[in-house]
């Protein structure tokens, strides 16, 4: 089934002119996404927020089923949290490591989870090693097979980075966790909505998201899968009222369930949002949605290639729909800044967000143009055009 761009553009709220390449940063919600988080606030302004909770049990408890047909999963295996830091450091924190474990990750990690890693191995004694990239540049399985001893404790994956347009081979490594039963968590940020997910086929234990990308959610609000396999031996580094139960005076016990992540407080617009947000992806399919995401994209790099003075950095033999690329003798937030001059938005990726894989590879700044499939050809022979405008007048 091809996608009906005629529809999907005319769900946006875009202003005339507006050409949207930032999608890796934040994509366009489309309007009913819009409208389902203006009508809860409209009942909670209406009845206070507590009871139009209570309003609305039945459409709440309805996201928990949409993310589980998202990534192929059980309701009770999904946890709604602020966004997906939240739920990545929740889980993260709460496994329990000891001195001398060992976390092994990729190259091209990102750089919060890295931050986290670092701070782990300060304060427990663990040590972070880098799985090697193969020779296109994506997380080298077998390299991966020749680091596995009694004391790793974690593998976990950026599945697709912040930059660079690589698509990691996830499910590979999860067939090498599973079978050495190795904690495995997935950081699926970037890919949510643009490509197919199933937690079944990744083998993972964990995997974070959220739902301001390509899933085309709001802001502040992401979700967390956590295995039935794993949940009861991961106690979460805060609890509340909501995540666990007071027994008496000194005991407490904590849900059975990936709820032990949240806690009591949520913004029910924004979580309402995600539900209508995923709901509408799944409508138009993903598989649709990530093939027509790599034809744009490969029609991008394809033609930015061809300007002498630009460089396409994106490497991996699985490419995304996410675009980086440098113009010699112009900085990148320079053309960031000419290219919204002419209504085109897109962002700029500094080095230390993927320092391995940045310092590997000798990366500078690069302008990352991301694509989603409401995008349109037109759009993206604008911006080569302007691109090339720009390298013209730099000389």
């Amino acid at each position: 089934m091809t996608i009906d761009k005629k529809s999907v553009t005319g769900d946006l709220l875009a202003a005339a002119g507006t050409i949207h390449l930032d999608n890796a940063g934040a994509a366009l919600m489309p309007r009913c996404v819009l409208e389902t988080q203006i009508e809860h606030l409209r009942l909670e302004a209406a009845v206070g927020g507590y009871e139009a909770a209570r309003q609305k049990q039945a459409e709440i408890e309805a996201v928990y089923a949409s993310v589980a047909r998202l990534i192929n999963c059980r309701p009770d295996e999904v946890a709604i949290v602020e966004n997906a830091t939240v739920g990545w450091m929740m889980v993260f924190y709460a496994i329990p490591f000891e001195r001398g474990d060992r976390i092994l990750t990729a190259e091209a990690e990102y750089a919060s989870n890295y931050l986290a890693y670092l701070q782990l191995a300060r304060e427990k004694g663990v040590s972070v090693e880098t799985i090697p990239s193969t020779a296109d540049g994506e997380v080298c399985v077998e390299s991966l097979k020749a680091m596995l001893d009694e004391r790793v404790r974690l593998i976990s994956i950026t599945h697709i980075p912040t930059n660079g347009g690589l698509v990691n081979p996830v499910e590979e490594i999860g067939t090498v966790a599973r079978a050495h039963g190795i904690t495995y968590l997935v950081d699926a940020c970037q890919s949510a909505g643009q490509v197919a997910l199933d937690v079944d086929a990744i083998q993972c234990d964990l995997l974070s998201a959220t739902g301001r990308k390509f899933l085309r959610g709001p802001r502040g609000v992401g979700f967390l899968y956590v295995s039935n396999r794993i949940v009861e031996s991961l106690h979460p580094p805060m609890i509340d009222l909501f995540s666990a139960t007071w027994i008496d005076a000194e005991h407490y016990e904590l849900r059975k369930d990936a709820r032990r992540f949240e806690n009591w407080e949520n913004n029910y617009s924004a979580k309402l949002g995600l539900g209508s947000a995923i709901d509408y992806a799944l409508e138009i399919g993903l598989d649709n949605i990530e093939a027509e995401v790599a034809r744009l994209a490969a029609s991008l790099r394809a033609m930015l290639a061809e300007i002498p003075a630009v460089s396409v950095h994106d490497i991996g033999k699985r490419k995304c729909g996410i675009v980086s690329f440098s113009v010699a003798g112009v900085d990148a937030d320079e053309i960031e800044t000419r290219l919204r001059q002419g209504g085109i938005k897109v962002s700029v990726s500094t080095p230390n967000s993927t320092l391995i894989d940045a310092t590997r590879r000798q990366l500078p700044e690069v302008v990352r143009a991301s694509v989603h499939y409401y995008n349109q050809d037109s759009e993206l022979q604008a911006l080569v055009d302007l691109v090339r405008s720009i390298c013209e007048q730099a000389g």
